[in-house]
């Protein structure tokens, strides 16, 4: 009984600090993201152009590398809607239709925030 008690106790730490090492990943992600596009945004509205598709590059590969260990823990369709409003900036920022870009740019943003509520540890989530 003792050691059914023990290895409980043990598997239930276990998945709390297993939480909290996933949530500060994806909060971090989502902090670096969001930071991210905020500049391109402020390129776009000052009209760096030189430096724009520079970012969006930047974006996209900081994105391929969080967005492979994010996958063991969210959601696949989530992190494919990042990825697929992330395309939709680059092709606007390619034909340089910078009203879409920064449309795009909100929108991603709003998604990486839900991502982050979705997986954070409170009661709502819980139930």
């Amino acid at each position: 009984m003792l050691k059914e008690t023990i290895i409980s106790i043990i598997i239930v730490i276990l998945i709390v600090v297993l939480d909290f090492i996933t949530q500060n990943y994806a909060k971090e992600s989502v902090q670096k993201t969001s930071e991210m596009l905020e500049n391109l945004k402020i390129q776009i509205q000052e009209h760096k152009t030189e430096n724009i598709k520079t970012t969006i590059d930047e974006i996209f590969l900081s994105w391929e590398q969080r967005h492979n260990k994010l996958a063991f823990f969210i959601e696949h369709d989530e992190l494919e809607k990042v990825e697929t409003n992330l395309t939709n900036i680059k092709s606007a920022i390619q034909t340089q239709d910078y009203t879409t870009a920064t449309m795009g740019i909100d929108e991603a943003k709003f998604l990486l925030e839900h991502i982050e509520d979705k997986n954070a540890f409170n009661l709502e989530n819980i139930f």
